[in-house]
């Protein structure tokens, strides 16, 4: 079953992020704190969402997502920041079923992309990506700005 979240999710979906940067071999980059998610998630002015699959024994998955823009197009798109499933639930449809539900927001709401990142060694995602269509952005690299290249180019202003 895929539902929204609720604020009562946010220690779950924090614990969560917290395993997916463990898997992605970061666990201290996880920084985030439950006010910080509550906030972003449910506060006066959300600035992400996010969805739960969950199974008999309770969660076993999230998809954190935000609206992005397409100047070329003139619509939203959703950004999906975090896809995780526990491992013991790996292989039980529950990915495939966060990404049909966000799929089906992008349609119902006329949003003309759904993106999201993968790391390059992260080939059973890759592949899974791929067997439900999803294509690489083969050309384009993304750039980020943090910590002293931030605040130095901040500065400049």
């Amino acid at each position: 079953m895929i539902r929204d979240a609720t604020p009562a999710d946010v220690p779950v979906i924090l614990t969560m992020i917290r395993e997916l940067a463990a898997y992605e071999r970061e666990p201290e980059a996880a920084r985030a704190t439950e006010p910080q998610l509550a906030e972003a998630l449910f506060g006066d002015r959300p600035a992400a969402f996010a969805l739960i699959a969950e199974a008999a024994e309770g969660p076993v998955g999230f998809a954190l997502w935000f609206q992005n823009f397409s100047t070329w197009t003139g619509t939203h798109g959703v950004y999906l920041e975090d896809l995780y499933v526990r491992p013991e639930a790996r292989g039980g449809g529950h990915g495939k079923a966060l990404l049909a539900a966000l799929a089906e927001l992008c349609v119902d709401r006329g949003y003309a992309r759904f993106e999201w990142s993968v790391l390059d060694w992260n080939e059973p995602s890759i592949g899974f990506y791929r067997s439900i269509g999803a294509q690489p952005m083969d050309g384009w690299t993304v750039f980020r700005l943090t910590g002293d290249a931030l605040h130095n180019l901040a500065k400049t202003s």
